[in-house]
């Protein structure tokens, strides 16, 4: 049973085929530009080409729902659901912070997975060393006080911490800066644990969560 991970939450393009929850093959790249509209379906291509599958082989799509970039999750939702719609299988949709905080490996404290927003903005929660989460999802602006409530180990990942260091200098705080993206390695358990108990999206209605709305600038 095979399912195909797509996440674009942020500047990584990144997806997996798995197999009974073990990713089979991965292909991501972060540029410093998105590259999602030009890379998405050409990794998807290879992907089954590499694997000697076809479409019709899947038996569910997984997405990385958001938060993250607008531009990203539109990308992956719209590749997702044409996907779905056409071979007649369901939709599964995963936390982009979870994805993230399953790369930390520590059993010792908090995991505090931090998506980059505007200025000093970040998208994130809090989950514990069973990556279960703890605090609700939101778009936090950090300042000195941020988490000051936090007295025990706390691990920050992700492309929007390292800009929060200047302002969270404690002891108990340390910062793991190879991790800055969510990865679609990530996803293979999760969505298969999700295919298990048919925790499925209604593919005609499902929306990103964007958390915060959409705006451009002249």
């Amino acid at each position: 049973m095979y399912i195909l991970n797509i996440e674009t939450s942020t500047k990584n393009c990144s997806v997996t085929l798995a197999k009974e929850g073990n990713t089979v093959i991965i292909k991501e790249i972060a540029e410093q530009n998105f590259s999602h509209s030009e890379k998405l379906h050409l990794f998807i291509d290879e992907i089954l080409k590499q694997a000697r599958i076809s479409y019709k082989d899947l038996s569910a799509i997984a997405l990385s729902k958001g938060p993250g970039s607008y531009t990203g999750l539109r990308i992956g939702t719209s590749t997702a659901k044409g996907l779905c719609f056409a071979l007649d299988i369901p939709l599964i949709a995963l936390d982009s912070l979870q994805i993230l905080a399953r790369q930390v490996t520590h059993k010792d404290g908090l995991i505090i997975p931090m998506i980059d927003a505007r200025r000093m903005e970040v998208y994130t929660a809090t989950f514990d060393s069973n990556y279960n989460k703890i605090s609700k999802t939101q778009a936090l602006v950090i300042d000195e006080n941020s988490f000051s409530q936090i007295t025990q180990t706390a691990y920050f990942i992700g492309d929007g911490a390292e800009k929060c260091k200047p302002f969270l200098q404690r002891e108990n705080f340390i910062f793991l800066d190879k991790i800055i993206y969510p990865s679609a390695q990530e996803m293979s358990l999760l969505s298969f644990e999700k295919f298990l108990a048919q925790e499925f999206e209604d593919i005609a209605y499902f929306e990103p969560f964007y958390l915060k709305e959409f705006f451009t600038v002249k």
